[in-house]
């Protein structure tokens, strides 16, 4: 049944890179030359750069992908914030799959929002993000205590 489950989030993890360069191919055609490529805290376009950069989170988000993949199938050579064990090695393992599976969620959730919201920044400067950039930073910084202070319950 883990494997099952865990296939399918795999599955669904991919699709997800999949939309996202889907996203930006129909896209980037309606893009003007210059795009907004970073944005403050307030979510308003600090940096500027050429339509390229259009593709600067399809490629994170693939080269995420893989790298948690790779992860996720040599989890022996993945860094453990506790030592690995033969009696907690398969539940710290257990905690990284599916941490990680959780963690490149919530990573193509931002970089979704992030795309969709330079996109419609690049046409329109009184856009606003669908998600906060308040909501994201605090995502991200709140989930990774939270799956550290797993691994040390379970080492």
């Amino acid at each position: 049944m883990e494997n099952i489950l865990f296939t399918i989030f795999d599955i669904f993890n991919f699709g997800w890179v999949v939309f996202l360069w889907g996203f930006t191919l129909k896209n980037y055609s309606a893009l003007p030359e210059r795009i907004p490529v970073h944005f403050d805290m307030q979510g308003k376009a600090d940096g500027f750069g050429g339509k390229i950069y259009a593709f600067l989170m399809p490629v994170l988000a693939l080269g995420l992908y893989a790298l948690f993949v790779y992860g996720l199938r040599h989890p022996e050579d993945t860094n453990f914030p506790v030592e690995i064990t033969d009696q907690n090695m398969n539940a710290q393992f257990l905690i990284m799959k599916i941490g990680l599976r959780i963690l490149f969620v919530i990573l193509a959730v931002i970089f979704t929002n992030i795309q969709d919201y330079m996109f419609r920044y690049a046409t329109d400067e009184k856009a606003k993000p669908r998600i906060s950039f308040a909501t994201i930073f605090l995502s991200v910084v709140l989930f990774t205590p939270a799956l550290l202070f797993i691994a040390h319950l379970f080492k």
